[in-house]
């Protein structure tokens, strides 16, 4: 169960079909004071060389969080053969090193992140041709190495549970390709999309309630089977840039 084990793409990226689906995130700690050229080379580079298809790369700012202030750079959605093709010739490497790097004081992670298990997903409601959704609420979560066998049936409970509130609350859950260790984890990211800050204020209504009524189950045995299945879990935000995205 842990070897599916999370992404700077823009929103319609999320809003596909593809069980086969995947990302890779590069998780970038810039140089503060060097943001205005920053922007400027990362911008220059996503428009030359991953403006669309599948190489097609977006930028998200992480606002909260244990990594915060860091940004994500995102390629896909794509399959893995996808790789073999990937930009790097015609002066891309080049490009990369010499004019974005000098303003990077850090890649911090690079991970592969797929769909997992499409059938839960909520994503195909977003347009697919812009970005409207462009704020993600993420939340890791860590397996307990001997409770993995729980994960199909709890995020199925709590898919159904989103599912059945009112308007549209597309979300997914994805899972992180290569397992990194103890000490980092991030097994699995599940992701709700937001069109504004303000949509925070409203919320989901009573998720409880909504996940009482789709499940037949109770909310104290939802919370017993988070426990039991997960070791940890965080939230961040993540909040498209559409300067550095090239768009």
């Amino acid at each position: 169960m842990l070897l599916a084990l999370a992404m700077c793409i823009s929103q319609s990226t999320f809003a596909q079909d593809d069980s086969n689906a995947m990302w890779e995130n590069i998780m970038i700690t810039p140089d503060n004071s060097k943001l205005g050229e920053l922007t400027k080379a990362m911008r220059a580079h996503n428009q030359k060389y991953h403006s669309d298809g599948v190489h097609k790369a977006s930028v998200f700012n992480i606002s909260s969080g244990p990594n915060s202030n860091n940004i994500i750079w995102s390629m896909g959605p794509m399959n893995y053969k996808h790789m073999d093709d990937r930009p790097s010739e015609g002066g891309h490497d080049e490009d990369w090193m010499n004019n974005v790097m000098p303003n990077i004081k850090k890649i911090q992670t690079i991970e592969y992140w797929s769909t997992w298990n499409n059938d839960f997903q909520n994503t195909a409601m977003m347009p697919s041709e812009e970005v409207t959704h462009p704020i993600m609420f993420i939340r890791i979560w860590e397996v307990n190495p001997g409770n993995g066998f729980n994960l199909s049936t709890y995020f199925e409970r709590v898919s159904k549970a989103i599912k059945a509130l009112d308007g549209e609350n597309p979300w997914g859950i994805y899972s992180n390709d290569f397992i990194q260790g103890k000490d980092i984890g991030r097994h699995f990211a599940s992701i709700s999309f937001w069109k504004n800050w303000t949509e925070f204020d409203e919320g989901w209504g009573s998720f409880r309630e909504a996940y009482e009524k789709a499940n037949e189950n109770s909310w104290q045995s939802h919370l017993n089977m988070r426990d039991a299945t997960f070791t940890n879990w965080w939230d961040e935000i993540w909040v498209y840039n559409k300067e550095m995205s090239g768009e």
